[in-house]
């Protein structure tokens, strides 16, 4: 992945990503509908390399640890294993290693966090020593950039739970607002029924994809469809739900099992009372017309929630081990760092 997004090169021939590289690794985007850009990649919809169509992004310089305006494979590795904690993991991982338990953690103690998110990160876990294709390139993922920022130019600062987490928020909320202005290519503040559609499907397995953009054109010919405009509240709401698609999938499931196809009521009273998330009518409307392929007026959850796991899965991309492997990382982790201290202790002593 980031060989194939990274475009620059040094005069060592080491390669680099641009932030704008860094997004279009995390995020599939289609060409804005509204633009005139031409559709010529080796994939329906996708250009060669693939432009991003919105301003630079300071946040993910912030990945930048040396300020050199590049963001190296250690960054990137660092990046990817901080957009793929969920908050619960993190939580139940942070307790574990603060143990004064003050809601506080040391940078020490910190980089043992993210050595046990970063295992259950498929990229993290096979690059955990700062290698690339058999390239060395020097230092450990966890060191410099942000960590000078969380932990001070000395190491010495503590980071507490509530920024760090609210960090990760920042972060994902950093990539709705690039994706969204990628797609309102006129500047107005809100985007076509068409780009929604497009980012809805971006992340289909190719197998499906095709099928799936024939819908998106089809939108041309659906008036009362195709004026529609999505807001950014909007199009965060959706974000919102693709965080909680484990009950939200089941929800659908159950209810499907029991009843037969899903109506849009059906759909949007799962959003609101299993996820807390309100869809709009206009919403529904975009999200049947894509996947209702048969046009009875019903949804089949499955093709849906196969393409909203996908994009989860493409950014987060966690082993197959589960909770047991998780738990034994855990366990672990926590034999190794109390006996890490007992032994500076005792030479201490």
């Amino acid at each position: 992945v980031f060989e194939y997004f990274a475009s620059f090169e040094a005069h060592d021939g080491e390669i680099f990503m641009t932030p704008a590289d860094l997004m279009r690794a995390v995020v599939p985007v289609f060409p804005p509908s509204e633009s005139h850009l031409v559709r010529d990649g080796y994939l329906r919809g996708e250009r060669n390399p693939g432009e991003l169509r919105c301003a630079p992004s300071n946040f993910f310089m912030l990945f930048d640890t040396n300020s050199d305006g590049h963001i190296s494979f250690k960054e990137y590795i660092f990046f990817v294993t901080l957009l793929s904690i969920p908050e619960s993991s993190f939580s139940v991982a942070f307790k574990m290693f603060d143990l004064d338990c003050n809601g506080e953690i040391d940078i020490y103690e910190f980089k043992k966090v993210m050595t046990l998110m970063r295992a259950h990160n498929r990229q993290g876990a096979h690059h955990s020593d700062g290698h690339r294709g058999g390239h060395n390139l020097g230092g450990h993922i966890d060191s410099g950039g942000l960590l000078q920022d969380f932990f001070g130019e000395d190491g010495k600062k503590r980071l507490q739970y509530d920024t760090f987490v609210q960090f990760l928020r920042d972060l994902h909320e950093e990539m709705l607002k690039l994706e969204f202005a990628h797609y309102d290519y006129k500047f107005r503040g809100t985007i076509s029924a068409k780009d929604f559609a497009l980012s809805m499907v971006a992340s289909a397995d190719l197998k499906y994809l095709n099928k799936l953009l024939d819908r998106v054109d089809d939108l041309d010919n659906e008036p009362q469809l195709s004026h529609i405009r999505i807001s950014f509240e909007e199009f965060k709401s959706f974000a919102e739900l693709r965080k909680k698609l484990q009950p939200f999938s089941l929800a659908l499931f159950c209810f499907g099992q029991v009843n037969g196809l899903l109506t849009r009521s059906d759909f949007k009273r799962a959003a609101s009372q299993v996820c807390g998330v309100s869809l709009t009518d206009n919403m529904i409307e975009l999200v049947f017309h894509v996947f209702d392929t048969n046009c009875d007026g019903s949804l089949s959850s499955d093709e849906f929630i196969r393409v909203l796991e996908k994009r989860a899965r493409d950014i987060a991309e966690p082993t197959e081990a589960g909770i047991l492997n998780f738990m034994s990382c855990c366990g672990n982790c926590t034999r190794n760092y109390k006996s890490n201290l007992l032994s500076s202790w005792s030479t201490s002593c």
